[in-house]
């Protein structure tokens, strides 16, 4: 198996931590994303871009390393880092958000309700990637309800 599949899928090791990598990942992309923007004012198309190439990445990835390591194999974390990403599209920069933001993406992705669950059954990397979007998306559209909503008020 190629090495940089293996890294990719992994989210650069983290992977290989075993039980609730998941988790870690999804922290690690919550506070690089925090970190990587904090003072500066938030570009939406670059949060777009690196998003959709993280996906892209991932879907490639989780096609190739599935040969080797099976169905949605508990090291290909990618996925987690793509669908925290996307629960943070266009919302505030700001640590409640973030947070909001990765409780949420958690929630959806380990209850996988309305349907998410459906979307693993889609081959190779696809139903790797694709039950962490919708995840991802359901986690951002009640920030951005949340969001939306304090500024009505």
């Amino acid at each position: 198996m190629n090495r940089f599949h293996q890294l990719i899928s992994t989210s650069l090791g983290i992977g290989y931590v075993g039980k609730g990598a998941g988790t870690l990942a999804a922290v690690v992309t919550a506070i690089c994303w925090y970190t990587l923007q904090v003072g500066e004012i938030p570009n939406i198309t670059m949060q777009w871009a690196v998003t959709a190439f993280i996906t892209v990445l991932g879907v490639w990835s989780g096609n190739k390393v599935e040969a080797f390591w099976g169905k949605d194999n508990q090291k290909v974390v990618i996925d987690e880092v793509a669908g925290m990403c996307i629960s943070l599209l266009m919302v505030p920069l700001s640590i409640p958000y973030v947070v909001a933001g990765l409780i949420l993406f958690r929630i959806f992705d380990i209850t996988k309700p309305l349907y998410i669950r459906r979307a693993e059954r889609l081959p190779g990397g696809w139903g790797v990637m694709l039950d962490d979007v919708l995840a991802g998306i359901c986690a951002n559209v009640l920030l951005q309800v949340a969001y939306r909503g304090a500024r009505f008020f």
